[in-house]
């Protein structure tokens, strides 16, 4: 089979809306910076479109396409990788093309016909539920006592929803044959502690102690109130800083929401000491970096103030992903929420591998590092373990 005559088929099917899902992978070229896409079809606003998910090695991004727009986005993709697995409602393809673009095509017929159910894009298919009454949710304000996420309170009850994604991701992470151990530094009104707290015990049954950590202290008596009013009995919210924390010889998971500055750096590299399975940060005001930055190469960008800010904290938060690979995590930077909701929309998740780094790996972050003259607080506090 010819790549055109491939293509056609490929598109002709997704035309008539038979897709279920796709993984393109195997790119081309080594220094591809998209390892695999993925498509799945989605309906918004009534609309039918094809979604693809485009996966870095550690980011993941999305684009929304009318039909129209998918046989070009294909014939590029196409043109990049060299492998496709594909469902449709009613066979299976796979797809090998070879260097000279000549297409092994296989097909297989499924036994019963599948269908696409969009139901899950006209609602959002939240782990908790919209028309679910959640005590907590309740007591917190996100919800009425009937059940009904309160209209000023959506983007709230989203955020929530999204946390617990990243939770429910974890599971595999945390021990099963013990209670696990789990501290959230600046927990502040702590709608995620208590989201947390909800999903690992009630839903999931995980045997579990939770401490919330934060400096207000008419805040913490609020949250330790609700948390025995709901008979919440392994979490508990107590007032102190990071820094003065010294209860914990070990920890399962630490999570650190909006800690300012170097606080972050602070609770990650606790973690770390800890031996921490699963990582959990939202960072918060990056100033360190900034300050620090001296690379006459980037003068065109690093002159504008406003520039400077967003690409000193991109870059904090590239480091500190880069360390804690380099200490044997698996660690990705994630969108938490939308930047129409707030400019705080990256969360470090880690997952501890014990993966030794190669020296490509060492070369390429101290290369980072010197071009852009920095000297971070992580790298630092992790001295020891980067040795």
């Amino acid at each position: 089979m010819e790549f055109q005559e491939m293509l056609e088929q490929i598109t002709d099917l997704i035309n008539n809306k038979q897709l279920i899902s796709a993984t393109i992978s195997q790119p081309r070229a080594k220094s591809d910076e998209v390892k695999r896409v993925r498509l799945k079809p989605i309906e918004l606003k009534g609309i039918y479109m094809i979604q693809f998910e485009y996966q870095h090695e550690r980011v993941l991004k999305h684009e929304n396409l009318n039909l129209s727009d998918v046989p070009e986005k294909l014939n590029l993709l196409l043109q990049q990788f060299r492998q496709v697995q594909s469902e449709f409602e009613e066979e299976k393809i796979q797809i090998q093309l070879s260097k000279k673009f000549k297409v092994l095509w296989k097909s297989e017929r499924v036994n019963s016909k599948k269908v696409v159910n969009l139901s899950h894009n006209r609602k959002k298919n939240y782990l908790l539920d919209e028309d679910t009454s959640y005590p907590f949710l309740v007591r917190l304000g996100v919800q009425t006592p009937d059940g009904k996420v309160k209209k000023q309170k959506h983007d709230k009850f989203r955020q929530i929803n999204r946390f617990v994604e990243f939770i429910d991701d974890a599971l595999d992470y945390l021990p099963k044959d013990r209670p696990v151990r789990i501290l959230d530094f600046g927990s502040g009104k702590s709608y995620l502690t208590f989201a947390l707290y909800h999903y690992l015990h009630i839903e999931k049954g995980l045997d579990i102690r939770v401490t919330g950590l934060d400096l207000k202290k008419e805040v913490i008596e609020e949250c330790q109130q609700i948390a025995d009013d709901l008979n919440y009995e392994h979490l508990e919210f107590l007032v102190g800083d990071i820094n003065d924390y010294n209860e914990e010889t070990s920890v399962d998971m630490v999570v650190t929401l909006h800690a300012c500055d170097v606080a972050t750096d602070m609770a990650l590299a606790r973690a770390v000491k800890w031996g921490a399975k699963v990582i959990l940060s939202v960072p918060c005001c990056q100033h360190e970096l900034n300050t620090q930055l001296n690379s006459p190469a980037l003068d065109v960008m690093l002159q504008h103030g406003l520039v400077k800010e967003r690409f000193a904290a991109l870059a904090t938060d590239s480091i500190r992903a880069e360390l804690l690979k380099l200490v044997g995590y698996d660690a990705q930077l994630l969108e938490f929420i939308d930047m129409e909701h707030t400019p705080k929309n990256i969360l470090i998740r880690a997952y501890f591998t014990g993966k030794k780094p190669t020296t490509d790996d060492i070369k390429k972050y101290r290369a980072f590092v010197d071009f852009l003259q920095a000297k971070p607080f992580l790298e630092n506090e992790l001295k020891d373990y980067l040795s």
